[in-house]
């Protein structure tokens, strides 16, 4: 039954990633034939942008795949963390991208050359209605950090191909060839500020920083105001996936019956999920006055003195 959930809820993101990337790739060829053919730089910023974007769908789709596999004897937590690498690597190819449009961009400005507006806008006026579909149906397939690392690159695209347009209609207003290279520019920093956002989330994730959005020491209180809790330490939350999240802690109760202290633990377990949205945890009871050592509780019997 598991399994088959599984399925069901990467069933979406599946097919819409696939479709986005036939559309994507033909779009791909479009901007780079009319960039040619109408000496825009922008247009062939935006088939740079877009075939980043090919690659990190196709990232994503791959992601989504492993994801959906369950855990094994190598890999308990399964592969959530395949997505947040899909994620990290779309990101650090936006940075690429972008330097390479700057790159471009300063080339240009200097030596800059005529460029077909009316081009320019009918290209990219396909852009955005293509790009603004796709990015619609990122955002209701689900808001996994991989899903969503594809959903920044589409809402990039849709506002830098729109901005060409603009481009478009002041090239032909006033004549200045140089705000192609200008809009290049806009576009890359454009791409730069998406990609960072992804790359400070994802890295948390990676390196089991507290999960974005949660706070400590909020958990903590929750955690104490449950009745039967005495003391919580060595607390740690870390993200296994961007949207699983992990727990563990050492919590302090009275030496009471088996019977007892199972509901205290389910009431922590239920406060976590409600609150938190925390489900994997690891939750340890102790009875006795403890001290912290190297991550290690040791339990101090009465009357013993402890040195350092």
């Amino acid at each position: 039954m598991h399994d088959h959930a599984s399925h069901s809820e990467n069933n979406g993101p599946s097919r819409v990633l696939r479709i986005s990337l036939v559309v994507t790739l033909g779009y791909i060829v479009l901007l780079v034939v009319a960039g040619i053919r109408a000496h825009s730089l922008a247009l062939l910023s935006e088939a740079g942008h877009n075939l980043s974007d090919f690659f990190a769908l196709l990232l994503s789709l791959f992601a989504v795949y492993l994801q959906a596999r369950p855990p094994s004897s190598t890999k308990t937590y399964g592969y959530h963390r395949a997505g947040v690498l899909a994620a990290l690597v779309n990101a650090l190819s936006l940075v690429v991208v972008a330097f390479l449009i700057f790159y471009e961009a300063f080339r240009r400005l200097q030596n800059p050359g005529h460029v077909h507006a009316g081009v320019m806008i009918g290209v990219a006026a396909a852009g955005v209605v293509m790009n603004g579909v796709i990015a619609l149906l990122l955002y209701r397939s689900g808001r996994d950090v991989n899903i969503r690392s594809a959903f920044l690159h589409e809402i990039g695209d849709t506002v830098s191909t729109a901005a060409v347009i603009v481009g478009g209609w002041a090239i032909l207003a006033t004549g200045h060839d140089w705000i192609d290279s200008a809009l290049s520019v806009g576009i890359g920093a454009l791409i730069l500020w998406s990609a960072f956002g992804i790359v400070r989330e994802t890295l948390n994730i990676l390196l089991e920083g507290t999960p974005r959005g949660m706070k400590i020491d909020r958990i903590e209180a929750a955690i104490r105001s449950i009745e039967g809790v005495n003391d919580v330490h060595d607390l740690h939350v870390w993200s296994i996936g961007s949207e699983s999240h992990a727990l563990s802690t050492h919590i302090t109760i009275a030496d009471i019956p088996p019977s007892v202290s199972e509901r205290i633990l389910r009431d922590v377990k239920e406060k976590l999920h409600q609150d938190f949205r925390i489900d994997h945890t690891t939750i340890q009871f102790e009875h006795a006055e403890c001290e912290v050592a190297h991550g290690c509780v040791m339990p101090v019997g009465e009357g013993e003195g402890h040195s350092h």
